[in-house]
């Protein structure tokens, strides 16, 4: 862990001249992000090896009253949603969990910049800590940056 997971309406999958994003650039950009964060001791906040994000669009959405009041607006009634939840292990403080949450709202600005100005698009970024009842893990990933 940490595991980013991006669920976004399908209208965000067109060329950005069209109000899309590209998604994989997006994916990157937030997990340069997380491995960026440093704790208060200046340490990494995130494994290397361990850091994952991962966006699936919605196969069905609906957002808002259906694009009425864009339209009325004169934005259009495409409505776009983006929701993206980052959940980290137990045990940092709360300033880390600011950091983690401020790096990737700055990524968000930065990358939806375009969108938040043209069209009506909604964005969520919400930071959880969990409580595991079970945590096994099996990688292959995690020795590639583990090495002295």
């Amino acid at each position: 862990m940490p595991h980013l997971v991006i669920l976004y309406t399908p209208n965000l999958d067109q060329p950005e001249a069209q109000g899309g994003i590209d998604m994989s650039r997006l994916c990157r950009a937030l997990c340069d992000a997380m491995l960026a964060v440093r704790d208060e001791a200046d340490k990494q906040v995130f494994p290397t090896g361990g850091t994952r994000v991962l966006a699936y669009p919605a196969a069905h959405s609906a957002v808002a009253d259906g694009g009425a009041a864009g339209e009325a607006a004169g934005l259009g009634g495409d409505y776009a949603f983006v929701y993206m939840n980052v959940r980290m292990a137990k045990g940092r403080s709360a300033l880390t969990h600011q950091r983690v949450g401020d790096a990737l709202q700055a990524c968000v600005k930065t990358h939806f910049a375009a969108q938040l100005a043209a069209r009506p698009i909604g964005i969520t970024v919400q930071v959880d800590e969990g409580h595991e009842v079970f945590d096994a893990k099996n990688s292959s990933i995690h020795p590639l940056f583990n090495r002295s």
